[in-house]
């Protein structure tokens, strides 16, 4: 992946921020939190395009979290009781 267009991108909108500054003239950018969610918007698709191309780490975690949960709700009736130093 190239960064070069966007840093293109970034140095074109600082000189034309400064051009809108210089002539005092308000821009038509939508306001920071609007673009916190678009920013939001875009790391969800990305996650979720990841999760796709990633199955079996999902299935693996989602597997191990069953078996953690599964392995601690029932005690094992042969095992001795904790002791206060176990605790």
């Amino acid at each position: 992946m190239s960064w070069t267009p966007y840093l293109v991108s970034l140095a074109i909108g600082i000189v034309v921020g400064v051009i809108y500054g210089a002539v005092q003239v308000r821009s038509p950018a939508p306001p920071i939190i609007a673009l916190l969610g678009l920013l939001g918007m875009l790391a969800g698709e990305a996650a979720v395009q990841w999760l796709r191309g990633h199955g079996d780490v999902v299935a693996s975690a989602m597997h191990l979290k069953s078996f953690a949960i599964s392995r601690h709700s029932a005690p094992d009736p042969k095992a001795p009781p904790p002791s206060h130093s176990d605790i």
